[in-house]
């Protein structure tokens, strides 16, 4: 019901912010079509003006396109006439739902993949191995789980991927651990405690090494491309404790037990570790360990359950094709899901309602004397929950446009990596499995999120303010 109303309000305020700038304002006649069918990167037409032959020969001189107002531009169209623009920031209806497609169909290669050698795992008992190493740990947190049930496993997988950044590897294992814990749900159509607890651990996106981040700062030639490492991977991890403490609040668990101190501690100290060395290696150093420790392990989770099963004598490549078979089911299945969920973030961003917040918070700010440098870098911290992408494009336009080693620029970054896209992993995940009554998932996410958004930002004026 939750995601009912926040699905409902999303398509609600959509719309009706885009018929008060219909109504209200004079460059906004197109964006009813704009929402419909607009594509991002699509060139907006506003006017038409005439200008002075002084003016004209300016604009011939100059080597971009100057930008006069809220993102609008002017272009060069004669001697004495120019025309006003702006460039559309999303896709609209129509383009989003054949993305939403898209990226499902791009899903099946992976599901099928990893599904497959989790179904070889499986067999060879894998996956119980697993459960039996993690299991003091996982019972306090997740202690409707019986002892040694495969979901542990397959839980352990997942983190683990996202600990390394493996987006994409993430999400089998991820479906995979919503589908072994509901075969333990009594009711089938809501979510359990422990399925909540798992995907708010999930969606705070606790990643060691930010390197897509790094990446895209070296890109945008920042002095230090990877000062903002330790920054993120704090916001990160506060981010996931907060997952922890706000569902394990919720559902009564005593979170200051000896076996989870320990594992928290333990955690905190092998990031602690991580941090000492990183700081060693300079930007493409960094670049080749992370990206040789996430594929090597990979390469390595491969090896082990083909060795498992080859000693267990397990038949491999029908126990592989079994399990791919369920990818391709999962993908097609969480179709809807994640057309709705695009569709409805869509029309958010295409009807001008992010703008509206960003407006808000640099008024009510700037209204009490505050510091106002960190709400530039606020859009990508509201678009994160909603699209990855999106938010990365964000974070990117905020270094062009303030510079990378800027307060706004690196505070982007920061947010960047400091938690999940929320919705994204909501409608796949709950879709994965049929969920229909989330309870209070979308709240506690949502809160772990704002966690790591304060977070940020208090990290950001520490180290760069």
């Amino acid at each position: 019901m939750t995601l009912s109303r926040i699905w409902s309000s999303f398509i609600i305020i959509a719309i009706v912010s885009a018929g008060l700038l219909a109504i209200f304002s004079p460059s906004q006649k197109a964006i009813f079509s704009n929402m419909v069918t607009g594509k991002s990167g699509d060139t907006i037409k506003i006017k038409t003006i005439q200008i002075s032959a002084t003016l004209s020969d300016s604009a011939k001189s100059a080597k971009t396109d100057p930008i006069i107002s809220g993102g609008e531009k002017i272009i060069q169209l004669g001697e004495n006439q120019q025309m006003v623009y702006r460039i559309q920031s999303s896709d609209g209806i129509i383009e989003t739902c054949q993305t939403a497609v898209t990226l499902c169909l791009k899903l099946i290669g992976f599901l099928a993949l990893f599904m497959g050698f989790l179904s070889i795992a499986e067999k060879a008992g894998g996956i119980r191995f697993l459960s039996r190493i993690i299991g003091p740990f996982f019972s306090k947190i997740f202690p409707e789980i019986p002892k040694g049930h495969p979901a542990m496993g397959h839980m352990v997988m997942n983190f683990s991927a996202n600990l390394l950044g493996l987006d994409n590897a993430a999400t089998p294992f991820g479906i995979k651990a919503m589908e072994s814990l509901q075969e333990i749900n009594p009711n089938k159509s809501v979510a359990s405690n422990s399925q909540i607890m798992f995907l708010c651990l999930h969606a705070s996106g606790l990643t060691l090494i930010p390197v897509s981040i790094i990446a895209l700062r070296s890109a945008a030639k920042a002095a230090n491309p990877m000062d903002i490492f330790i920054p993120c991977m704090i916001a990160t991890f506060i981010a996931t404790i907060a997952a922890m403490t706000i569902v394990g609040f919720k559902q009564k668990i005593k979170l200051f037990q000896p076996i989870i101190l320990t594992w928290v501690l333990g955690i905190s100290s092998v990031i602690a570790l991580l941090v000492v060395y990183i700081r060693s290696l300079n930007s493409e150093a960094i670049q080749f360990f992370s990206g040789s420790l996430s594929s090597g392990l990979i390469l390595l989770i491969f090896l082990l359950i083909i060795c498992g099963a080859l000693y267990k004598k397990i038949d491999v490549f029908d126990a592989f094709v079994e399990g791919a078979k369920g990818g391709f089911e999962t993908a097609i299945r969480i179709i809807p899901y994640l057309v709705g969920m695009l569709v409805a973030i869509s029309m958010l961003r295409t009807s001008g309602s992010f703008d509206y917040v960003i407006s808000a918070f640099k008024n009510v700010f700037t209204f009490f004397g505050s510091d106002i440098r960190f709400v530039d870098g606020l859009p990508t911290a509201l678009i994160k929950p909603f699209s990855g992408g999106g938010a990365r494009g964000m974070m990117v336009d905020s270094m062009k446009t303030f510079g990378p080693d800027s307060f706004a620029g690196r505070l982007a970054c920061i947010l960047q990596g400091s938690s999940d896209t929320t919705f994204y992993v909501i409608a796949v995940y709950f879709g994965a499995v049929s969920i229909k009554h989330t309870r209070y998932a979308v709240g506690a996410m949502l809160l772990a999120d704002l966690v790591g958004i304060i977070s940020s930002i208090a990290l950001c004026y520490l180290f760069f303010g």
